[in-house]
């Protein structure tokens, strides 16, 4: 790809980006959005988060797995239960962080 291809597919994509985002603004309230629509889009933000992390969570040195060798979703496991049980953001972050490393270290 030369420098001016490249740069036109940047210019495309954050033409199609403004204008997607924006027609949302520009049409006000003039578009309403049934309440039904509007309940599901409640669960995109965890639904996309889920999308992004299962995949990673799931594999282990490039492979599918879900066996107690796969220390990244082991670290997932207790990350996950920690916040259930305290709703603490930045807590699941460092305790996923520790058990991951952890296993890590002596595994």
């Amino acid at each position: 790809m030369s420098h001016v291809e490249i740069w036109i597919a940047l210019v495309g994509m954050a033409v199609v980006t403004v204008i997607t985002r924006a027609l949302f603004l520009m049409a006000g309230e003039h578009v309403s959005v049934p309440d039904r629509i509007q309940r599901a889009l409640r669960y995109a933000p965890a639904a996309a988060l889920a999308a992004i992390i299962l995949p990673d969570l799931m594999t282990w040195q490039g492979h599918f797995t879900a066996a107690l060798s796969n220390y990244k979703l082991m670290a997932g496991v207790v990350a996950t239960a920690f916040y259930l049980l305290t709703r603490r953001m930045v807590g699941m972050i460092a305790v996923g962080m520790a058990v991951y490393t952890a296993l890590r270290l002596l595994g």
